[in-house]
């Protein structure tokens, strides 16, 4: 039996790995595989963590990153690339050196602050990242609390929320995606900023389990990417997709569970 031989798109993600399999990683690569994306990864940092608590958090050392973000470039034809947790300052640049030489999509998750609002970065990582890595975005998405951090801006409603994303926009990132996530006083809205505001309605799904939801997001975004689509409409499929795997969470371990990264996707389409 002659085998049927494929090529799919690729994409590449650049984060931390979750023990418990629902976010980094782990999520990243199961966004990419739903779209039909071929992921490929390079691991910032090895976390010990479920669904309760992260216990440990070990980084890779700088060369092990540039190693293995290296292999992938040297032999794999990436189309679309996004970032997640990078830890500190030497993965941060390390990161951005080696993502100047690839002239494709990017989307920068900046995870800086937990859901919760925990600082997760040093200040002189911060300051890298904001230096290095935003200029080079196509889309950066942070939380509310990322993005209040990085604009220095107070957001208490939807004018502050636009004031934040302009002053994140002139900062470099070609587009800026704030999210909800989990912050139900933006009803489920996410804003899109790309020199003038666009405001994404969405529904709000009340769950506890909601793990690794913005991880998927971008992760979606990067796929839909690499399938050629338009920003705005890889940003669009990606919203959906979170939104099924939020009404599918799984009620898994003795903590907060992920979303679902099996829900069905309909009409997945790559551009010609």
């Amino acid at each position: 039996m002659q085998a049927e031989h494929i090529t799919p798109p690729i994409a590449l993600t650049i984060a931390g790995s979750d023990s418990g399999g629902g976010a980094g990683i782990q999520a990243d690569l199961r966004a990419f595989m739903a779209f039909r994306v071929h992921g490929c990864s390079a691991l910032s940092c090895v976390t010990a963590q479920n669904t309760c608590e992260v216990v440990r958090v070990d980084p890779i050392p700088p060369a092990g990153l540039k190693a293995q973000l290296q292999a992938v470039k040297n032999d794999l034809s990436v189309e679309a690339l996004k970032t997640g947790m990078l830890l500190n300052t030497e993965l941060i640049q390390t990161t951005a050196e080696l993502l100047k030489r690839w002239t494709i999509p990017k989307v920068i998750d900046p995870v800086m602050v937990s859901r919760t609002g925990a600082v997760l970065l040093k200040d002189e990582a911060i300051t890298a990242l904001r230096q290095d890595l935003l200029p080079l975005a196509t889309l950066l998405t942070p939380n509310r609390h990322e993005a209040q951090l990085l604009s220095g801006h107070e957001l208490s409603d939807d004018n502050d929320i636009e004031t934040a994303a302009a002053v994140i926009h002139a900062q470099g990132p070609a587009a800026v995606l704030i999210k909800s996530g989990s912050d139900r006083s933006m009803g489920g809205r996410d804003l899109l900023f790309d020199g003038q505001p666009h405001w994404l309605e969405g529904v709000w799904v009340d769950t506890p389990h909601t793990h690794g939801t913005g991880c998927t997001l971008s992760a979606a975004i990067t796929a839909g990417l690499a399938l050629g689509q338009d920003l705005d409409v890889a940003i669009t499929a990606a919203r959906a997709y979170v939104k099924r795997g939020l009404k599918q969470a799984l009620a898994i371990g003795q903590g907060q569970g992920p979303i679902c990264h099996w829900a069905e996707i309909k009409d997945i389409k790559k551009s010609d």
